[in-house]
């Protein structure tokens, strides 16, 4: 069967039926359903050369130009949908469900393919659907605190202790900060970071709790869809408040095992803010190993900043604040739970 089928649907379907992407790299990289696999109608110049065509000469020269391109690969076409769906079932796309996506699926079918469907709008239909549902009331709590306070582990508790909860950071694949790059593999686009946030978000019931770090607006070069970091600032934030000595304790853990030099580097990117005293000061105390001393500098920065983000908030009525006296994420979840569900929930 040879058919189209509304986004919604093919979501619904996702997990049954791989999901064949055939646009081209440069287009899947920029951002693509998660779990999608990109099997390319074009390479990224073939692709380059059809649309100047298109543009400059005829949608018939385009289409020429295009099937010299297919014609060789055709047979590969088949091969590789055989290995992603063997059992001929599969869901095909492009960018707004046009020629690409309609050519290849019949193509499909045409060779035994048994059930083939394609996207009706494309990715251009999974995006909006996508971005919309950032917009969609749900019983958000912000988990806040001062850089150091765990908050990321705290999450991670919360989450085995079965509450819901979007790890942003770990979407991100960056902790926020000027350090927040150190160790941690490339970021993905803003496209597909907020399709990535996205996979996460549709699978959650709205009507319960679903825990969230307070973040900026960006996060390393991603920024969090405008809705949804809407949608959090709008909902009440329990910030929790851990000593200094502590939050030093942990980041020393978390980051002096680093090299210098990538410590060093973040340091300098905020050398305005620390004022070149402190920079020279926090630079030498990292080439000595003292890396509390280099905390505690960065935190009088970080405090300040966070606490001037927090006091900005609208509602001030909506943010509670918990005194927590030692970094344990096992135990500071429990508490924060219990907080919670006696003063918020």
């Amino acid at each position: 069967m040879l058919k189209d089928i509304d986004i919604s649907t093919a979501l619904k379907l996702s997990d049954k039926l791989p999901i064949i992407d055939v646009r081209s790299p440069g287009e899947f990289e920029k951002g693509h359903i998660p779990g999608a696999i990109n099997i390319p109608l074009f390479s990224n110049s073939e692709r380059a050369d059809v649309g100047t065509a298109y543009k400059k000469q005829s949608k018939e020269k385009a289409m020429e130009i295009g099937l010299k391109y297919v014609e060789p690969k055709l047979d590969d076409f088949i091969q590789q949908a055989r290995e992603i769906a063997p059992d001929g079932r599969v869901i095909v796309h492009c960018w707004r469900g046009g020629m690409r996506s309609k050519a290849f699926a019949k193509h499909l079918y045409d060779n035994g393919f048994a059930d083939v469907s394609t996207i009706i709008g494309g990715y251009k239909a999974f995006r909006n659907y996508a971005l919309d549902s950032f917009s969609k009331e749900a019983k958000l709590c912000t988990l806040g605190g001062y850089t150091g306070s765990g908050k990321t582990y705290i999450l991670h508790q919360l989450g085995d202790m079965g509450d819901q909860v979007i790890d942003l950071e770990g979407i991100a694949n960056h902790k926020g900060s000027s350090f927040g790059g150190i160790g941690q593999g490339e970021q993905p686009t803003i496209e597909q970071f907020e399709n990535n946030l996205f996979w996460k978000w549709k699978n959650l019931d709205y009507s319960k709790t679903i825990w969230v770090e307070d973040e900026s607006h960006r996060i390393g070069s991603v920024n969090i869809p405008m809705n949804f970091y809407e949608n959090m600032r709008s909902k009440p934030v329990l910030f929790v408040d851990l000593p200094q000595t502590e939050r030093v304790k942990h980041l020393v853990t978390e980051y002096a095992t680093f090299p210098k030099s990538e410590l060093a580097i973040s340091i300098n990117h905020i050398s305005k803010r620390l004022g070149g005293e402190n920079t020279k000061k926090a630079l030498q105390s990292i080439e000595n190993g003292d890396f509390e001393y280099v905390a505690e500098i960065t935190l009088k920065y970080y405090d300040k900043y966070y606490l001037r983000g927090l006091n900005k908030r609208e509602n001030q009525k909506n943010i509670f604040k918990m005194d927590l006296s030692t970094i344990n994420f096992k135990q500071n979840a429990k508490k924060i739970k219990e907080f919670y569900n006696e003063k918020i929930g």
